[in-house]
């Protein structure tokens, strides 16, 4: 892991630019921290860290008030990481599909998703790797956000992750399905009523199929990105109970 750039944030707020490999990443750590503290490693979608990046800093700066650090990377074939043709051509797909408004055929969303699923998660678990290795990170970890197949399979197969907040707003294929019963960490479903992307009723059988003991679906109007900002602080405030 090598930093790349640091600077100070509103409020002490440290945020270093790293890479792990030729793996882009942001770290934002709180000014006040005097022991090493709880993780929360910041999902998002494959649009690159330059776009989401105004979105990113905001949750890590609530991640920091609420004494954690958090942690994002930049996932395969977005942002200035090389293109990937396989995705773009299931990008393609979709988009024509939707354009034609029939259903999303199942080949198409499990090109789309899940060589993105095998891609990442291995790169999320070396990025945890590295970023507990530093002295000021101690853990319990905490996922947030993202393509929801991403965190679905970090669940899984990630014991250091401790809780998670998923956001019911992307194509889900239908092995994850399977995936999900395997899931039992506390979890916090975010969903969009009216999200003109996703199918509701896909995303309530996916609530429906995590095996979690404690589970909660919290879902409001709007559309896809119109989540207001007490559905995200019920979901900050959740991470904060398991973090700590």
């Amino acid at each position: 892991m090598h930093i790349t750039a640091e600077q100070r944030l509103d409020g002490g707020v440290l945020e270093r630019a790293f890479t792990l490999g030729e793996i882009p990443g942001i770290l934002w750590t709180p000014a006040s921290a005097s022991a090493p503290v709880p993780l929360v490693l910041l999902g998002h979608p494959p649009l690159g860290l330059r776009r989401m990046y105004p979105r990113l800093v905001d949750r890590a700066r609530r991640a920091a008030a609420d004494g954690f650090a958090a942690a994002t990377i930049e996932l395969p074939g977005s942002g200035d990481r090389p293109r990937w043709a396989a995705a773009e051509q299931a990008r393609a797909d979709l988009r024509r599909a939707v354009a034609a408004g029939g259903p999303v055929d199942d080949d198409v969303v499990d090109a789309l998703v899940l060589p993105l699923v095998e891609k990442s998660v291995p790169e999320w678990r070396a990025a945890l790797d590295a970023l507990l290795s530093l002295p000021e990170i101690g853990g319990p970890v905490g996922y947030s956000g993202g393509v929801i197949s991403i965190g679905v399979r970090l669940a899984v197969v990630e014991p250091r992750i401790a809780a998670a907040v998923l956001f019911a707003g992307s194509l889900v294929p239908a092995a994850l399905f399977e995936e999900a019963r395997r899931v039992t960490v506390p979890l916090h479903v975010l969903l969009q009523w009216d999200d003109e992307g996703n199918d509701r009723q896909a995303a309530l059988d996916l609530f429906d199929a995590f095996g979690s003991e404690e589970k909660t679906l919290h879902a409001t109007m709007g559309g896809h990105t119109g989540v207001p900002r007490f559905a995200g602080d019920a979901a900050a405030r959740f991470l904060a109970r398991h973090l700590t």
